[in-house]
Parts: structure tokens; sequence; C-alpha cells
């Protein structure tokens, strides 16, 4: 026989049980907070109780917004600031319209989801002109003490842009911007550069095994574009003697002359083309030249296929990388960008930067080369 619960032993709020003596069972229902109401969930006690919480929370976030909604109606009346929530939901549909427009990038849409939630989360109560410093440097500072400098510089940046934006649109002071007034956090770059000793070894092995990895590295060095740019590369994309590069990061056009022509290796880039040319039918330049369980022959080759089988070669080459983390397949982005100013080629053009100073930061091999000494 069923046991009638009792009423104080019910922990969630707003569940309640009623107990039917005719069917010896145990009815859960939800009595809405507001209107009174009461809702049947069913005989199941833990799927009654999910329902309640899950209503519960629910209601409040509902209840949450209306009071903020409320607040910044009295507050924008008055001539105040409206609260941080209210101006990140206004901030988030600016970024989605930017996107449509082609203004930004998805990559770079995705990247201030985090930044954006977290401040809603640490301060969404705040009037947006109420935030300081130290409230940002708060959350940047947690994520450099957990070993993660890099996402506190991107929380960082969305951040200066968030009250950029507010500043435009009246709702801070001018200049008003606690997050640029933050330190930036400072990345140690550990990754090792590549030497071209090193990228032989790796290249040999890599190309042994798969004849697209040999095209993506040739590619990759040759023209110094990035992993997303040489995966995209297409037959179609070469007209009137050159090869033409939208870069996927920044959006920067590149025309690469198919004549240029890299020393180092003694490959030009007419040459590496020809070599990415199969008798199957594909507009990619780096494919698959035999099917696979997961991908037909001439299919695209994605950037995680190519960096994963790079990782492969780079770990069967046994080579010593010191204290730091073994070269990426960017890094022949660097390795290309050393080669090429040796020759006397304007390298900043070739990797699309729009300053000197990025250019510089490729051109630092990070200690991996012996500087001579001329005399």
């Amino acid at each position: 026989m069923a046991a009638r619960p009792r009423k104080n032993n019910v922990k969630v709020p707003n569940l309640y049980p009623l107990y039917s003596r005719k069917v010896n069972k145990v009815y859960w229902r939800y009595k809405h907070p507001i209107t009174g109401k009461f809702h049947s969930l069913g005989t199941n006690e833990e799927e009654a109780a999910a329902i309640a919480i899950e209503a519960n929370y629910r209601l409040a976030e509902q209840r949450t917004r209306q009071i903020l909604a409320l607040s910044d109606r009295i507050a924008t009346s008055k001539g105040k600031s409206i609260t941080t929530t209210t101006w990140l939901d206004r901030y988030w549909k600016i970024q989605e319209e930017r996107l449509e427009a082609g203004d930004i990038k998805l990559n770079t849409y995705k990247q201030k989801a985090k930044p954006v939630s977290l401040l809603k989360e640490r301060v969404g109560m705040k009037l947006i002109s109420a935030v300081d410093v130290r409230d940002v440097a708060q959350i940047l500072d947690e994520y450099i003490t957990a070993g993660q400098p890099r996402m506190a510089q991107v929380i960082r940046s969305v951040l200066i842009d968030v009250f950029k934006e507010a500043q435009h649109f009246g709702e801070v002071p001018p200049a008003y911007n606690p997050a640029l007034a933050t330190k930036q956090p400072r990345r140690r770059i550990a990754r090792q550069r590549l030497s071209l000793e090193e990228w032989q070894k790796i290249f040999d092995i890599a190309d042994a095994n798969h004849r697209y990895m040999g095209n993506a590295m040739l590619l990759a060095l040759v023209t110094g574009q990035r992993l997303g740019d040489v995966s995209n590369m297409k037959f179609t994309d070469v007209w009137e003697d050159h090869l033409h590069v939208v870069q996927e990061k920044t959006g920067s056009k590149i025309a690469i002359p198919l004549s240029l022509r890299l020393n180092a290796i003694g490959w030009c880039l007419r040459d590496v083309i020809v070599r990415c040319r199969d008798y199957a039918v594909s507009p990619y330049m780096v494919h698959f030249f035999r099917a696979t369980s997961q991908a037909e022959r001439g299919a695209q080759v994605k950037s995680n296929t190519i960096t994963m089988n790079f990782s492969k070669a780079r770990d069967k080459a046994e080579i010593e990388w010191g204290d730091g983390t073994p070269a990426t397949f960017h890094e022949q982005r660097s390795l290309a960008e050393r080669l090429y100013e040796a020759q006397g080629i304007d390298t900043q053009k070739l990797l699309g930067h729009k300053s000197p100073n990025q250019t510089a930061r490729y051109h630092d091999d990070r200690g991996k080369d012996w500087t001579k000494v001329a005399f």
C-alpha cells in the first residue's frame, strides 16, 4: 500500500502531491505562483520534480527580465543608464546585423558569445555606466590564473568593443571604457618555429603517407597562406597567370603570380598546382586521391584532417623541440616569410598583413637559428 506523502517533505517550491485513496496512488501537481492554477504532472515524482524546477526557473527568469525592463524604462525616462543585461541584448542584435551584412565573420561572431555571457552573468543587474575596471579585471584574472591568457585576451578585446558600442549609442559617457583600462593579458608563446630542415623531414613522411598532404604543405610554404585558405584553394581560383586568394580570416584579397618561386626548396607555384592535379575531377587543389570510409575520391580535404595528419608526420619525424611545444601546420607561414624575406620578396603583401608589425612577428624565429656576425 502506497504511503501518503507529507506536504512538508516536498522540497521543490510550487510542487504538490495529491493522494487518491480510490486508486491508491499519488498524483503530482504544479501550482502556478501567479495565477494559482494547478497543472497535473502525473504520478512519476522524479519527472514531476524536474518539470517543476524548470518551470520555477523560467518564471524567475521571466520575472527578472520584466523587472529589469521596468527599471530601464524608469531610468531612461529620468535620463539615466540602462542595465548591463539590457545593453548586452542590444549589443548582440547589433552583432547579428553586422554578421548578416558581412561586416564580421562567423568565427568572430561566435567568439563574442562567451565574453558577452560572462559580463551578463557577473554584472547583469548593474547599470552599464556603473560597470568599473575591477568588474572586468576580476573576470580576466580568473582566466589568467587558470592558465588561459589567450582566452583572457579575447574577453578583453570583446568587452572593449561592448563599451565602444555603448559610447556610440550614448549609453555611457564618451571615452568611458573600463575594459580598455585593464592591463592587456600577456601570453608566453611556447610553440616552436620550424626550420627548413625540420620541414623537409616532416614533408617526406607526410607526402609518403598521403599525396594530398605533400600538396598541402607545398602550397602552404610556397604561398605563405593559412591552413583554411590552403584547404579552400580551387583550380578555378587561377586566372590571368595568378592564384587568387580571399583570406578566410581577414577578407584580404591576394593575387599570387604562378611564377613565384621559393628558391630554398626549388618549387614555383605553377609547378605545385600542376602536382595537385589528378585525373579524377576535383575543384579543390587539396583533395583525396583515393576514396576513404569517410570521403569520396576528389573530395576536399578539410582543415582538421590536414592538421591531424601533419601532427602524425611531425611526431614520426622525432624532432627535438626543447622546452617548447611542437610546431603546428601554421608555422609554415612563418617559415615561408623568413625564406622569402631572404629572397627580397615583399612578405607583408604576400601574407596579406595590413601593417609591417604583423609581418615582423612572423619573421621572429624565436631563437631557432644562429645569429651570424659579419665583419
